[in-house]
């Protein structure tokens, strides 16, 4: 069997079976009857300080929030839309407009509605997140159980966060590693042509270990290594996609020449992607919202164990309902990024606690989250 074909297999063998256990090891609900109600909401989260990737600044991102009532019950959803894939807040409200009759039928299925919720159309991945979180929140409620206790997932209850720091001017980028010294990690935004000023201003002012994440900002596979290698002295741990997201070729030469591992951010979407880009790097960034729901990140990360590679599960700019989700499964993976609610300041939810760097799980059914936005 050639190695592509056995990639595939293991992958698709291993979330296959994962999902299986996951279903079997829930007590489905009864099954519900009558309309869903659904209420959608667009809402600006105003960042704390201006969020600097190298494709670009902003002080707010639009997020689209949806409710679901069904038998007296109700689930919340939100939606972090990416701008790369042709995304925004209200193009998902137009598509979960689109899923309403989906949701009109029995949510205890929520492994076939999520199936039906994917056919409805393409694209829309934050959407699509959008309304599986809502419904693995309305199943957990008419249970009375955690979404992380539907996946089966218990002993550990608190998981380390990295602290994001977004590209700033480098007296801003310290000041940022100051006010977060409660984190042991740092995350840090770079593919400028300051990078080395960045990383060097950062040191300055701590010891502790970084990440780094280049948002493809990176133009060649020798720029790359001369970068990476660099920044493995200077005490940075891993680098999250260096290079544009198609150029595998550089990411085989990359892989093979490189100091610390080398993550997929942009390269990796959905599980479909993952037995193709696989061989070119050590491990992937995972994503609700780009990978269209709590249901595919699990698959996600069964298929990625499969294929050998290290696990980080991350987020976008979102309140604390989305993080509770990532939250809900982070124990799944090696390593967490799940600080988008620490970086606004006018958060609608209240959800997981996040005590200096850890992040804390609650016992309450659904997602754990609440708030006072519908």
């Amino acid at each position: 069997m050639k190695r592509k074909e056995f990639l595939s297999l293991a992958a698709t063998a291993a979330a296959g079976s994962l999902l299986t256990r996951c279903s079997e090891g829930s007590r489905a609900p009864a099954a519900s009857s009558g309309r869903t109600a659904v209420s959608v909401k667009l809402y600006d989260l105003k960042l704390k300080q201006a969020w600097g990737l190298s494709r670009g600044t902003w002080t707010t991102r639009r997020n689209a929030f949806v409710r679901i009532e069904k038998d007296g019950v109700v689930g919340f959803g939100e939606a972090a839309p990416i701008a790369r894939y042709n995304e925004t807040a209200e193009s998902a409200a137009a598509f979960i407009e689109k899923a309403r009759p989906v949701i009109d039928r029995d949510l205890g299925e929520y492994a076939v509605r999520f199936g039906e919720i994917e056919a409805v159309g393409p694209g829309e991945h934050a959407a699509k997140a959008a309304l599986d979180m809502a419904i693995l929140d309305w199943v957990g409620k008419r249970l009375n159980v955690p979404v992380w206790k539907l996946f089966g997932l218990a002993g550990a209850r608190t998981v380390t966060t990295t602290y994001s720091i977004g590209i700033d001017e480098v007296p801003v980028m310290q000041q940022k590693v100051r006010d977060a010294a409660d984190f042991s990690v740092y995350k840090v935004k770079v593919g400028t042509a300051d990078d080395r000023k960045i990383i060097e201003g950062i040191r300055a002012v701590t010891d502790k270990p970084l990440r780094t994440d280049a948002n493809e900002g990176w133009k060649t596979k020798e720029e790359a290594l001369e970068m990476i290698d660099w920044m493995a002295g200077q005490g940075v741990e891993l680098v999250e996609q260096p290079l544009p997201a198609t150029r595998l070729e550089d990411y085989a030469w990359l892989k093979d020449r490189v100091k610390i591992p080398v993550f997929a951010d942009e390269s990796l979407i959905l599980p479909s992607d993952l037995p193709r880009i696989a061989p070119y790097f050590h491990g992937v960034n995972v994503k609700i919202m780009k990978c269209g729901g709590v249901q595919e990140a699990v698959r996600l990360a069964a298929m990625a164990r499969a294929l050998g590679l290290k696990l980080m599960i991350g987020c976008m700019i979102e309140s604390s309902l989305g993080i509770s989700a990532g939250a809900a499964i982070a124990q799944l993976f090696d390593c967490a990024d799940l600080d988008g609610n620490l970086l606004i300041s006018n958060d609608p939810f209240r959800g997981v606690k996040t005590v200096k760097d850890r992040i804390i799980l609650n016992d309450k059914p659904g997602l754990g989250a609440e708030g006072d936005l519908f």
